[in-house]
């Protein structure tokens, strides 16, 4: 066996595990730190904050009386509390009954239902906390598209395309081919109104006044980005290719090639792609997804794994913090009701079940994410920050969700499930995790 040539396996293999340890421990580390603040705020006691499982490879004792610790297996962490009999507190340990009141006031058992409430719930609150910052963060960083449409660089499109445009950086668009767009809703619904191959006139204010100028089609062909673990990754296709046929056809749109592409049904397709000058050839078979609508639905498509642009790098401006906390709210409004449409799709059996990934799949997430680029590590992080938390609030007994059911019923009722229910409900709870574990790594190895 040649093992030089297992090198670069190896080292992706390397990369995607590091990247997936580096997001969970992340993800686990905030999650288990609202817990423990929450905690401590409500006069729980920490004995253990803990990343990772097993042998511990480092220790501190704070002031508080807490051991943070780092340990061999870093596959997720826990707080254990005071007078916990283990890491999920679902149960005392047998020295609470000899507390007195005021020791016991500091223990996960002997605290009010308020301050346990508080405390469980912070895991996942904290979670997505994290994931608006990140969204926020990010829009800050990238700032927000200037409205009316403004232009800050032509993309580089092949001369057939550019040919009389006359269409340039610092234009404010105010009318496409007559239609006013004074932001960019009304200029899409321009766009939807054109025809590829047409003349595209754009008027435009240029040194403080009006002119009509000749520009490219405003949706070209052209690649914007390339979606992780995609057809199109993989055979190579980069963002600011273009491609300019499919199957040896001329398209003039990106909505040309996204029909080509749903019109294939699977069948694998030739692209010609201009890229800098240069005509390449790439094939590859578009892929079935489940699609989120904004109406909560899904739509199935065939896809190669790449979004389109404008002809136009548009002009940014930096939103104000106010703008851009509503944005990351938005953000992980969309991807919760998305998880939870998608989860009842699921189970109602109207789109796939393999889109419902288990370990190996979010770890090839991530190094394929690492792998783009900080910016798009990052705002993996914050997506997979947003499912853990939203995952911990199912109401499944050892998960938080299942805590909070107790809680509730112990509000409701003015006392908590008894032992016997208590054992049960839990080896229920960790029974099905197992079982939805399972079925999410058969997903990852069997589904295409």
């Amino acid at each position: 066996m040649d093992f030089a040539s297992l090198i670069p396996t190896f080292g992706n293999v390397v990369f995607t595990v590091g990247a997936f340890i580096v997001a969970l421990s992340i993800i686990v580390t905030v999650h288990e730190y609202g817990h423990y603040i929450v905690g401590r705020w409500s006069g729980i006691k920490a004995e253990v904050f803990s990343l990772g499982f097993g042998p511990v490879l480092a220790a501190r004792t704070d002031k508080h009386g807490t051991q943070w610790q780092i340990a061999a297996l870093p596959l997720g962490g826990y707080v254990r509390f005071m007078g916990d009999a283990n890491a999920a507190s679902a149960k005392a340990a047998p020295e609470v009954e000899g507390m007195d009141a005021q020791t016991l006031r500091q223990t996960m058992h002997g605290a009010p239902l308020w301050a346990r409430t508080a405390t469980v719930a912070a895991g996942p609150l904290f979670n997505f906390a994290l994931a608006i910052l990140v969204f926020a963060a990010l829009a800050l960083w990238r700032g927000v598209a200037v409205e009316p449409p403004t232009v800050a660089e032509l993309v580089d499109l092949p001369p057939a395309a550019m040919e009389r445009a006359e269409l340039a950086p610092g234009d404010t668009i105010v009318a496409l081919n007559g239609t006013p767009t004074p932001d960019f809703a009304r200029f899409y619904d321009a766009v939807a109104e054109m025809t590829p191959g047409e003349p595209t006139v754009y008027t435009v204010r240029r040194d403080r006044r009006e002119t009509e100028v000749a520009g490219p089609y405003p949706f070209p062909p052209v690649v914007d980005a390339v979606q992780p673990q995609s057809a199109a990754s993989e055979v190579g296709l980069q963002a600011g290719d273009v491609v300019v046929a499919v199957e040896e056809a001329p398209i003039r749109s990106f909505r040309e090639l996204q029909d080509r592409v749903a019109a294939t049904e699977g069948a694998p397709l030739t692209l010609e792609v201009w890229r800098g000058g240069e005509t390449l050839s790439f094939e590859l078979a578009p892929r079935s997804m489940d699609i989120p609508l904004a109406d909560g639905g899904f739509e199935t498509r065939w896809l190669i794994g790449m979004t389109g642009g404008l002809a136009f790098e548009a002009a940014q401006r930096t939103p104000g913090p106010g703008e851009a906390l509503a944005e990351g709210v938005d953000q992980l409004g969309f991807i919760l009701q998305s998880s939870l449409s998608g989860l009842y799709h699921m189970v109602t059996g109207q789109i796939s079940s393999c889109n419902l990934s288990g370990p190996i799949g979010i770890a090839e997430s991530s190094g394929a994410a690492a792998s783009q680029g900080l910016e798009n590590f990052i705002w993996f992080i914050a997506l997979l920050s947003a499912a853990v938390g939203l995952l911990n609030l199912f109401p499944i007994p050892v998960l938080d969700g299942g805590h909070l059911v107790f809680y509730l019923y112990e509000g409701i009722t003015g006392r908590p499930p008894s032992d016997a229910a208590m054992r049960f409900l839990m080896a229920v709870g960790f029974a099905l995790l197992i079982a939805i574990m399972a079925f999410a790594l058969t997903n990852d190895i069997v589904c295409p």
